[in-house]
């Protein structure tokens, strides 16, 4: 089961009638349990990239090849509850043959437990979050897209929330793909990351990631992290040499 993803350009009209190049060409693929991480400068057009995997926009060149009949659970860069609706029913609402036990292990892992009655209005920021990851995952994806979750978001709440989403990740097979501003984030939660340049977004760099995630240390996240930043420094040299 793979998720393969070759667009060969997208545009958008503006206002003086003329196109504007969002996307380049890209092309990359994930696997079944394989987590990518895409990073690239606010505006670069991921999110248009999302909604075009995502099978939401369908007027780009090239093609999105999903597993037939996949499942797809989406976290947005914000929560999108219901206001009306309670946690539980929300999580209902996009996953209604969701099991008692499975909703509840769900609700231990993300720290829900005694929120289920509570409506959107009475959550924090956080809360709500865990809400919509436990949405997505309640619908068992087989791809999962993770739109920044944890923007906007204290560093101990992000790392505390980075942990449950490692953690529900790890529990079954599921590709997903993260799109975060963070290179702690992308080096904690992915197997290979995807370095996007500015508008019109193309890959210019793609890093695998040997060690397997629940193996990553801090000393080896924070080996990572700086063989990251060398390989930024040669290529910006590279650059200012040609």
């Amino acid at each position: 089961m793979r998720l393969e993803v070759e667009i060969t350009g997208k545009a958008f009209k503006n206002a003086a009638g003329g196109t504007q190049d969002v996307l380049a060409p890209i092309k990359f693929s994930l696997g079944d349990g394989e987590v990518g991480v895409l990073i690239g400068p606010s505006g670069c057009g991921k999110s248009t990239m999302l909604r075009i995997i995502l099978g939401l926009d369908p007027d780009f060149q090239g093609t999105v090849a999903r597993p037939p009949n996949a499942r797809i659970g989406m976290v947005f860069q914000e929560p999108r509850l219901l206001p009306w609706r309670s946690v539980e029913q929300n999580v209902r609402l996009a996953a209604p043959a969701v099991s008692d036990a499975k909703l509840s292990e769900l609700f231990r892992i993300l720290e829900l437990e005694a929120h289920r009655s509570h409506y959107p209005g009475e959550l924090s920021l956080g809360l709500a979050r865990r809400v919509a990851l436990a949405r997505a995952f309640a619908v068992e994806p087989d791809i999962l897209v993770l739109d920044e979750p944890l923007a906007s978001l204290d560093d101990a709440l992000s790392g505390r929330l980075r942990d449950e989403i490692a953690t529900l990740v790890a529990s079954r097979p599921v590709m997903t793909l993260l799109v975060t501003h963070s290179l702690d984030d992308a080096v904690r939660l992915g197997d290979r990351l995807f370095f996007l340049s500015p508008r019109p977004a193309r890959i210019v760099a793609e890093v695998p990631i040997g060690t397997p995630r629940d193996a990553r240390g801090e000393a080896e996240i924070a080996a990572i992290k700086a063989g990251l930043a060398r390989r930024a420094q040669g290529d910006r040299a590279e650059r200012d040499v040609s």
